[in-house]
């Protein structure tokens, strides 16, 4: 099970070229919102990647103003752990399961959250916080992680499994964000 000390939010190219041309563009602030203020109400590291922000533009400034001046690590490559900048920042959290989220599922998600398990991280893909063009790349890629080892959750589902119990300090906080 998730747990506070281990895990390790991972935000993946939240970024507004690529938020208007996914399915379900609707959900993606506010999903990507909730689980980062549910990860900050429990105390979960969380890191923010930008895929060539030069080229897709920034990382929305909603969720740029909630990672409360954590700056986006920028990347060329499709998965976060072959870039140096995310490696180190993720190895400074000593945490080794990731909630991972972000778009799109099927390209950058997917190849972070393969790597992720390829070198002994536990990952939790939250499928109502990652996002494709179409449904069928959502569902592929949802898949694919699946078949590889990563567990399919949701945001919500993680959020109440981090906490336990309806006594955490965090449970007004966490109900309220998911209402």
């Amino acid at each position: 099970m998730l747990n506070t000390e281990e895990a390790v939010l991972v935000v993946v190219d939240v970024q507004g070229s690529l938020v208007d041309i996914v399915s379900r563009t609707e959900l993606v602030l506010p999903n990507t919102l909730k689980i980062i203020r549910g990860c900050q109400a429990l105390g979960l590291p969380i890191l923010a990647t930008a895929q060539v922000p030069e080229k897709l533009g920034p990382v929305l400034p909603e969720i740029k103003n909630a990672l409360e001046g954590s700056e986006p690590i920028s990347k060329s490559a499709f998965s976060a752990l072959r870039e140096p900048a995310f490696l180190t920042e993720l190895a400074q959290t000593s945490r080794k399961q990731v909630l991972l989220t972000g778009i799109e599922t099927h390209v950058c998600v997917f190849q972070t959250g393969l790597d992720m398990r390829d070198s002994g991280y536990e990952v939790y893909v939250l499928g109502d916080a990652v996002f494709s063009r179409t449904e069928e790349n959502y569902q592929l890629g949802l898949a694919r992680l699946h078949d590889a080892g990563a567990i399919v959750s949701s945001t919500e589902m993680a959020l109440f499994e981090l906490m336990r119990t309806s006594r955490h300090p965090a449970f007004r906080t966490i109900s309220k964000l998911v209402k």
